[in-house]
């Protein structure tokens, strides 16, 4: 099978890449597990020491990659650039802290001596998305290569480009060879890959369906899977916000990516006395971004990474307007771009409010008061994050137990930090990336104890 990488801005190939039949996938999975092998007695001190070149490799050639993620996916040219920047931070976070995190336990017992060591368990799988096609892989490869552990990905399809470059990267920083190995194949290959023996956990970031089709495969093999999935993230403005500096910072959790984000502002909850303002400044806001070619270094808002993508939003906007939902802007799509889009009157049962929407599309939501605010945000099905903006910090806090979110962010969009856990809840999966919780997911936690 041959695979190819399209640009969704001019619909030029950007490159093809020959699949692996099933006998190849399985001489690399084999490759991995003899790596392991080695790989797991290299002192941590090394360990640390490669993936900080790796965090340099990133650094040194910020524009070749930014380039291949901008050409293969359409993600604007900047934020291309910040995209492999945070990949370089995110190795240096664990080069600077993996020491302490696996560092031994002490619990003191009725034995002579009790700990818990952490060690390596082997291959871990890596099923990635398209739309961060480097960080993705770095939030998952940056802590489970040091702890010890081999790596293998399956990246999307229309980024293979960047999962090459993301691999070469390995190489180039100087990892021993089969420690981070690309996988080019079809899904069709995912059980034959969690069947092998070397392969001891999963990481899933993708949809609801994905997800659920992975999580079963790897329960039928007794394997760890920790998932990622969608979001209909909820922006809840309460009435004593700072309304300008709110809608600045909701421009950008929602059209950051094109809003292509599990974690991206979705739904807005406007309390009622302040929706008209909160509203009218930021359809203005969104009607100034500019959109265009995003290899040009103006460009704010570049196409959908796939022409399905743009369908798939541009019926779940006219789905909506059916159901009763007002067009306040945009609504258009031409091939892979869909303009800007709010919607206002949106609630409960429609299709802006009810589904994970991935693209440039904002639901405007009228809430009577905070307590009927925080009843919206929770009728979803997805429990990734919410914002929440007010002058009272404090009040806010004390409503951080009101939703089952995996994040609540306070006058900030909800993102990932390397020194946070990053994770959801309910529809939005399982498990914990990032910081120590991400470490310590694909880690054997093992206890030892010594009777005097």
């Amino acid at each position: 099978m041959e695979f190819k990488s399209i640009n969704p801005y001019n619909d030029q190939q950007v490159g093809s890449y020959k699949g692996l039949t099933k006998e190849e996938t399985t001489a690399k999975l084999n490759k991995a597990q003899i790596a392991f092998k080695s790989w797991r007695s290299v002192p941590l001190s090394e360990r640390r020491g490669l993936i900080k070149k790796a965090g340099q490799v990133l650094r040194d050639n910020v524009e070749e990659y930014a380039k291949m993620i901008t050409l293969e996916m359409g993600k604007p040219i900047s934020e291309s650039r910040s995209e492999v920047n945070k990949c370089a931070w995110v190795c240096d976070y664990y080069a600077e802290n993996a020491a302490v995190f696996l560092a031994d336990e002490t619990i003191p017992t009725d034995a002579k001596q009790s700990f818990v060591r952490h060690d390596p368990i082997g291959s871990v799988l890596a099923i990635m998305p398209w739309n961060f096609p480097f960080w993705q892989v770095f939030r998952f490869a940056a802590p489970t290569l040091t702890a010890g552990n081999t790596g293998l990905l399956k990246h999307a399809p229309n980024v293979f480009g960047c999962a090459k470059q993301i691999e070469e990267v390995f190489i180039k920083a100087g990892f021993p060879p089969n420690v981070f190995q690309n996988l080019i194949v079809h899904h069709d290959q995912t059980e034959h890959i969690i069947a092998h023996e070397g392969v001891k956990a999963i990481t899933l970031t993708g949809s609801e369906g994905a997800g659920s089709a992975v999580a079963e495969i790897a329960g039928r093999h007794i394997k760890k899977s920790v998932l990622e999935l969608g979001g209909n993230n909820a922006f809840i403005v309460w009435e004593d916000a700072d309304i300008d500096k709110t809608v600045k910072t909701a421009i950008t959790a929602r059209m950051l990516n094109c809003g292509q984000s599990c974690i991206a502002a979705k739904r807005f909850i406007l309390v009622e006395g302040i929706y008209d303002e909160f509203v009218s400044k930021f359809t203005k806001a969104i009607r100034d971004l500019k959109s265009g070619d995003p290899m040009d270094e103006t460009t704010q808002v570049g196409p959908l990474a796939r022409k399905d993508l743009a369908d798939q939003l541009n019926r779940q906007v006219k789905d909506s307007l059916e159901q009763g939902a007002e067009l306040l802007l945009g609504g258009d799509q031409r091939y892979c771009y869909h303009e800007p889009t709010i919607l206002g009157n949106v609630k409960p049962g429609m299709a802006a409010f009810d589904e994970e929407t991935f693209g440039p599309l904002a639901a405007m939501i009228k809430a009577k008061d905070k307590d009927h605010a925080f009843d919206l945000s929770e009728k979803s099905r997805y429990g990734l994050g919410v914002t929440v903006c007010t002058s009272n910090t404090e009040n806010a806090v004390r409503h951080a137990d009101r939703l089952s979110d995996g994040a609540y962010f306070i006058n900030e969009l909800v993102k990932s930090d390397p020194r946070l856990p990053f994770g959801g809840s309910k529809y939005s999966g399982y498990g914990r990336e990032l910081a120590k919780d991400g470490m310590m997911e694909f880690i054997n936690r093992k206890t030892i104890y010594i009777k005097d």
